[in-house]
């Protein structure tokens, strides 16, 4: 059984409407769906946009082939032979403009604009959510942890409590995305050339005699990459003055003890005591490592306390996003063909932030010249001209408008970039490492207060007024 091709990596419903539209003639009708989240994750006071780069390959590789026809074949719907002929010729042909991975993200305003054919457009809702809702989550979750740690090293010890394989290696690049300095997985270390760092396991301790001999086999064998894993059976009796004496036998060849590692306990009381141990023995430079279902609020907490910790080894808090592990991002027809131009639709809930925002539209970040920092995100009409020739606009809250201000002397910078045009990729996707410089840039667009770990001001995300006007008057348009 083959699971390299994701095209049936979809909700069935997908290839349902399909279907129906396929029966009505209406399959190449073409629609602007746009892809959103409407709360933040965490209580956090943005998000971190990640996953592009999946999209792009799922995008690129989208093809039916016999096994997936086949499947679609002896399904209870009994799909006609014919579209399944038509599925035997798909290729996507649309336009998809999206923000670039490690931009801030809020609520309500387009992470990805998709503009195809609706045979098209459909198909791919649930793979493009999949991926962006995930990965923007853990680079959300990663880069609350980097606030916190600063300049201390990061690593991402994920893998073994991911929901799968494809989960730990995305995640691992979601953290790397925003600071993170290295992951235990080798595979996401090869397919993305992210830096692969280990210790050893309590099993090599508990396959010797002794944790000293344990500690002198492992620094023989790889003596230019030691860290000693000290809680297996007394951190401060027992493995910190073994990991001494391995620090010794290193030094007598030249080589050094890079680091020990504390997996259990109080973290606080044993990083200070194994500080003191190590500086009194001369070895001031020999890195202190915390692992143990670690998160941002623990670390904050052990810093306050006075932890003398140089790295932090992140797992579980982090690959699973375990405080909030879902997104909840959405997405939603915003505009249908009607003749050669689009029309506008909505969808109206009992639940405000669920009434979508119609039309074909695009987002810009208002920054301030003379600051240098962002006022607001502005999401207009696409057809509209006034900020993107820089004139007067007025910034108010869709849900206060009497809360409103005037900007003149600004930038907009157009977030939604294209990505494919008439199906070809037309971006040029960047490397990791401009990806985790772009996303410095942005953090540093933002004044502290919408950063902070607590309590986080909320950043305006403001509509024109022609979009308010279209979405207020398609609301009226649509009660009874």
């Amino acid at each position: 059984m083959r699971t390299n091709n994701l095209t049936l990596h979809t909700d069935k419903y997908q290839i349902n409407m399909m279907y129906a539209h396929w029966i009505h003639g209406t399959h190449r009708e073409r629609a602007v769906f746009d892809v959103y989240f409407r709360k933040l994750p965490f209580g956090n006071g943005f998000a971190v946009c990640a996953g592009l780069e999946r999209v792009t390959d799922y995008i690129q590789n989208l093809r039916f082939g016999e096994e997936e026809l086949a499947f679609l074949a002896e399904q209870e719907e009994q799909y006609q032979p014919a579209f399944l002929e038509e599925l035997r010729r798909f290729k996507f042909t649309g336009d998809l403009y999206a923000m670039p991975e490690g931009t801030l993200v809020f609520p309500g305003e387009p992470l990805i604009r998709v503009e195809a054919p609706v045979f098209e457009a459909q198909l791919i809702e649930t793979a493009v959510l999949n991926f962006v809702n995930y990965q923007t989550l853990v680079a959300t979750k990663a880069a609350r942890i980097k606030q916190v740690a600063g300049q201390d090293s990061l690593l991402e010890f994920g893998t073994r409590r991911a929901q799968e394989a494809d989960a730990a290696v995305w995640g691992a690049r979601a953290a790397y995305i925003v600071g993170f300095d290295a992951t235990s997985n080798l595979r996401a270390g090869m397919m993305f050339g992210i830096p692969a760092k280990g210790t050893h396991a309590h099993a090599w301790v508990q396959s010797h005699d002794s944790e000293e001999e344990a500690f002198l086999r492992y620094a023989e064998a790889l003596p230019d990459q030691v860290t000693l894993l000290v809680d297996t059976y007394d951190t401060l009796r027992s493995g910190v003055p073994n990991a001494i004496r391995a620090a010794r036998e290193l030094e007598a060849r030249g080589k050094r003890l890079q680091a020990i590692r504390l997996d259990s306990g109080d973290l606080t009381y044993l990083s200070v005591k194994a500080r003191e141990l190590l500086d009194a023995e001369g070895l001031p430079d020999v890195k202190i490592l915390a692992s143990n279902d670690l998160d941002e609020n623990i670390i904050l907490n052990l810093k306050a306390q006075g932890a003398k910790i140089d790295a932090w080894g992140i797992g579980t808090q982090l690959i699973t996003a375990a405080d909030q592990p879902a997104l909840g991002g959405v997405y939603k027809l915003v505009a249908r063909a009607k003749g050669d131009a689009y029309m506008p639709v909505i969808k109206i809930s009992g639940n405000p932030e669920k009434v979508t925002t119609p039309g074909v539209k695009e987002v810009y970040r208002i920054i301030n010249k003379q600051t240098g920092k962002a006022e607001a995100d502005y999401i207009a009409l696409k057809e509209e001209t006034d900020v993107k020739e820089g004139k007067r606009i007025k910034l108010f809250d869709p849900t206060h408008p009497y809360i409103h201000k005037f900007v003149e002397d600004y930038e907009a910078a157009l977030l939604l970039q294209p990505v494919f045009q008439s199906g070809e990729l037309v971006a040029e996707l960047p490397t990791l490492e401009q990806i985790r410089t772009y996303h410095r840039q942005q953090l540093a667009l933002f004044w502290p207060e919408y950063l902070r770990k607590l309590n986080p001001a909320s950043y305006p995300v403001d509509l024109s007024i022609t979009a308010w006007e279209l979405k207020r008057g398609l609301i009226e348009q649509h009660q009874v």
